[in-house]
């Protein structure tokens, strides 16, 4: 006799199974991040307002860490409950990824403004390439801190080495982020920032699926064996 399958154990199953962890990891983004988006939705695109700015950003590095945590625990679990993954992901990482977001997005805060008033400052025409660079590279710090701390337990201090350590040492995880970056860049400026929040999701598992040689290495090399 043949042997009977369970529901989802064929590829439609498994795709219907997938699409519904998405899905609510998606609106669990969404809910985790909505105070911040809707005063980010309602503030005029000044100057002045950067430091409102910055303080709706930080609700944005939880909601993205438990997101990460839950499309991974996607793939290791038996169960069909991206719920409970997202919400165990955000009690144990909340405070790490406040630790680290925080004042990543503070000194982001500033770069913009720096760049926004060069003509008023009268600084030197350098200046403005590297603040660039120095945005660029504490975007990509700050996905690199973000994934760590989502999967481990460092201390803060060690987190942010390990990321920076890894943006030289995986450069090939380092081009991916900063194709992820350009990609959500121009996603929000040719279309609006809703787009990219309804994408989210989408953008996340691209983030740790780039991720995974340097998630695979910190567990090798800086984690104790069971």
């Amino acid at each position: 006799m043949a042997e009977r399958r369970e529901y989802g154990d064929g590829p439609l199953g498994r795709g219907a199974n997938a699409v519904y962890w998405y899905l609510v990891v998606e609106l669990l983004l969404v809910l985790t991040s909505l105070p911040g988006l809707v005063a980010l939705a309602l503030l005029d695109r000044s100057v002045g307002n950067a430091p409102l700015v910055v303080l709706c950003l930080v609700p944005l590095g939880p909601a993205a860490s438990a997101g990460l945590f839950a499309l991974r625990d996607r793939t290791r679990t038996e169960g069909l409950a991206p719920a409970a993954s997202f919400w165990r992901g955000y009690r144990l990482n909340w405070a790490d990824a406040l630790r680290v977001w925080t004042p990543a997005v503070v000194v982001l805060g500033v770069v913009a403004v720096s760049l926004a008033n060069l003509d008023a400052a009268g600084v030197p025409g350098w200046f403005a390439p590297a603040l660039v660079v120095i945005g660029a590279g504490l975007l990509l710090w700050s996905v690199n801190v973000l994934v760590i701390v989502s999967f481990f337990g460092f201390r803060t201090r060690d987190a942010a080495r390990l990321a920076a350590h890894y943006l030289a040492a995986r450069p090939l995880v380092t081009l991916g982020t900063l194709s992820l970056l350009v990609l959500a860049g121009g996603v929000i400026v040719l279309t609006t920032e809703v787009l990219f929040g309804l994408l989210a999701v989408v953008w996340l598992a691209l983030v740790l699926r780039n991720a995974a040689p340097l998630l695979t290495d910190v567990e090798e090399r800086f984690t104790a064996a069971a």
